[in-house]
């Protein structure tokens, strides 16, 4: 019996510690790693957000850039983190993606992370460069036919969800053309709005202002149906009458494995009231997002769901990284 007893001893010492650490949660800055360049999608809510989870965790909120490997490089920085809750990571759907288009990960997309809440989700927005002669997505699939692998697109990476999304429009369409993966979206639409890279399927947030401002032609969005915030954009599926194609993301906050439920619920609470803002819920329309929450179960459900689904359209497609 004593010796049972001491053997617990630690483990009892251990949840006392843990809990006593979550009550007084946060006592210092909070870093938020998004897992892509500067300019991107990720990073443009990263810094919507960040203020505003500041000012309800009642502490800075840092965004740290590590880019690479289409978010494997930040998401393994956040997963390899102390589960105390001073790190947390913005992952895109991509995140479910990358589980089955790369052989080997430094991480499990599923076991090695707590999910906290979803922020939103968003079409991709098909862009084109307006020297580009076509007006719409009927006609750039007539000019993609007549000049077979000449036509480029840029992504954030290899398997992102702009990559995904130019195979899959490739895929229906019967078309041939090059895919130039990037760091991040940033460096993509800068190439692309320099003329290196003739269109995109871009995250809303990192397209439509340039799209405003005419630096970029926006021809369509890739969601099941027209999206609330950009309703006079059509979708693909309906301007080129391909059924079928559908190449959406969701973007949301997780943190590392058996990060402590007291800290998973502050984190949540302050992402629930931050998305509810009003001001947060028009910045994020004004970038193409639809804001959104959920739970930490409904988030971690999704997550596993994307993850069984994309491996089948990885499949499909005949996608695979080293």
């Amino acid at each position: 019996m004593k010796k049972t007893a001491l053997s617990l001893f630690p483990l009892l010492f251990s949840l006392s510690m843990s809990g006593a650490i979550a009550q007084g949660y946060p006592v210092k800055p909070i870093r938020i790693v998004s897992p892509f360049a500067p300019g991107g999608g990720n990073d443009v809510l990263c810094r919507i957000m960040s203020p505003r989870l500041s000012e309800h965790l009642k502490q800075p909120v840092i965004i740290d850039n590590r880019a690479g490997a289409n978010g494997i490089v930040g998401t393994e920085v956040a997963a390899r983190a102390p589960a105390d809750g001073y790190t947390i990571v913005l992952i895109p759907s991509g995140h479910a993606v990358n589980a089955s288009l790369y052989k080997k990960l430094p991480f499990d997309s599923i076991r090695d992370f707590s999910p906290i809440s979803l922020v939103g989700s968003s079409p991709l927005v098909l862009a084109i460069h307006p020297s580009l002669p076509v007006k719409n997505v009927k006609e750039l699939i007539a000019l993609a036919k007549a000049r077979p692998a000449q036509l480029t697109y840029g992504s954030a990476g290899i398997g992102a969800s702009g990559h995904l999304g130019g195979a899959l429009f490739e895929s229906l369409t019967n078309t041939k053309m090059m895919h130039i993966p990037y760091k991040g979206m940033g460096p993509a639409i800068i190439d692309l709005m320099a003329g290196q890279v003739t269109m995109t399927f871009g995250t809303s947030a990192s397209v439509i202002p340039h799209a405003k401002a005419g630096r970029l032609r926006a021809l369509a969005t890739t969601g099941a149906k027209r999206s609330p915030a950009l309703p006079d954009l059509p979708t693909v599926a309906e301007a080129a009458a391909l059924p079928g194609y559908e190449a959406s993301l969701w973007y949301g906050f997780v943190g590392p494995a058996k990060l402590p439920p007291e800290i998973v619920n502050r984190l949540h609470a302050a992402i629930v009231a931050a998305v509810q803002l009003q001001d947060t819920r028009e910045r994020l329309t004004s970038q193409g997002v639809d804001p959104q929450h959920n739970t930490p179960e409904e988030f971690s459900k999704l997550i596993a769901n994307d993850v069984n689904r994309w491996a089948k359209v990885v499949q499909r497609l005949g996608l695979q990284v080293d």
